[in-house]
């Protein structure tokens, strides 16, 4: 067996469809095919179940996968170890960042990294927080930067900054002649969230405690959007207030829409950067440890 045919099986079994897989893998649907049928063979078993829609494997078969990801993951580490001895700053860097925080903290943290690395080229991904969480154990990104809390075994997390919480809101509305707001006045309100499954949604109610405890009587409604940027231009049409990190208030249309901050204590939310321990490019690490904590541009 070779370290290309447990990559062709454990990437099988996470898209449940040869075709796909094959492309996930930059080969022919056929010669996926006969590679995953030829490891078949040597182990003399069934790895997967194929039927007409579908393919999914074998209990015996979730083992093998298994251990084919724990072999793939100690193969990564052994070509990491032998950079170590290299210049740490010049191969890529594969970092990646959660959908509130990405398009905020990247363009200010990628030129000041050319400018400091030039030779290290950075891969950027942008996701959610479970996903980045999966492609950081398995190999697939070397850093990410989240919100805190984030647990991992074997995973490091450093914090990075604090970022304070605003309200946005059209200019007319009744709230922008306060000076400060109260949490406990969002349930009041026609609310613009992040659909779920976006940790800073998952924030804002827990931080804002109030939006958890609407009564009947509350005339309050939740609206989803599917991005910050969505969920601005929605304020603008007049559907209702938002709340988002103090970061991604930037490009507001300043004729239509305020913003207006939190009362004390504010609610806040911790950027953190967070990596594998084994990895073995400190100096990447320490570089984007003191670049990322010190870039966030306040609009």
């Amino acid at each position: 067996m070779t370290l290309t045919e447990l990559r062709y099986i454990v990437t099988l079994a996470k898209e449940r469809h040869f075709g796909r897989a094959a492309e996930k893998c930059f080969v022919s649907q056929p010669t996926l095919s006969v590679a995953v049928k030829k490891l078949e063979g040597e182990l003399n078993m069934a790895i997967f179940e194929r039927s007409k829609s579908a393919v999914s494997p074998t209990p015996l078969g979730e083992k093998i996968i298994q251990q084919a990801e724990k072999v793939l993951a100690e193969a990564r580490t052994l070509k990491e170890l032998a950079e170590t001895g290299k210049d740490q700053l010049s191969s890529p860097l594969k970092v990646g960042a959660i959908f509130t925080i990405g398009p905020y903290l990247f363009p200010h943290l990628v030129p000041r990294i050319h400018q400091q690395a030039p030779q290290m080229s950075l891969f950027i991904e942008e996701s959610y927080t479970a996903v980045l969480r999966r492609q950081l154990r398995e190999g697939e990104l070397d850093a990410i930067i989240i919100a805190l809390p984030f647990n991992e075994p074997d995973v490091i997390t450093r914090s990075l900054y604090d970022e304070p919480f605003v309200v946005v809101m059209r200019k007319d509305h009744e709230m922008a002649k306060l000076d400060f707001i109260n949490a406990e006045m969002l349930p009041d309100q026609n609310l613009l969230l992040l659909g779920e499954g976006h940790c800073f949604r998952d924030q804002v109610i827990e931080l804002c405690p109030a939006l958890s405890q609407q009564k009947n009587n509350q005339v309050g409604s939740v609206t989803q959007g599917s991005s910050l940027e969505t969920l601005k231009y929605m304020v603008a049409t007049g559907l209702g207030i938002t709340v988002l990190p103090e970061s991604a208030v930037g490009n507001l249309d300043s004729n239509l829409i305020t913003t207006r901050p939190f009362a004390s204590p504010a609610p806040t939310r911790t950027v953190a950067l967070a990596w594998r321990a084994s990895f073995p490019r400190g100096q990447a690490i320490d570089l984007l440890l003191d670049t990322a904590g010190t870039c966030l541009i306040k609009p």
